[in-house]
């Protein structure tokens, strides 16, 4: 087994045991998009083209992951999402 294989594998097994999580922000008929954005950029550490584009994925699509990671990150976030009134869950 080369070198390069072996830490691939290693790799592969680290990313097996990190279960990410997701933030998935669905879309409504209430929030505005500047009002959306905002709170990404806010909450979620976005910069405003990524929010941006967010905000049009989910107008669109119906819904977008806007951020990743382990649980206990991701449960404030998506709590404070919910406390601006957008529509979140964490899956």
């Amino acid at each position: 087994m080369s070198t390069k294989e072996k830490i691939q594998e290693e790799v592969d097994v680290l990313e097996q045991e990190t279960f990410q999580h997701e933030i998935v922000l669905h879309n409504d008929d209430v929030n505005t998009f500047d009002h959306v954005i905002d709170s990404l950029v806010d909450v979620c550490e976005h910069t405003f083209e990524q929010a941006e584009q967010c905000a049009t994925l989910v107008h669109y699509k119906g819904k977008c992951t806007v951020k990743s990671g382990e649980y206990k990150d991701l449960e404030p976030r998506c709590s404070k999402l919910l406390q601006l009134g957008l529509s979140a869950e964490l899956v």
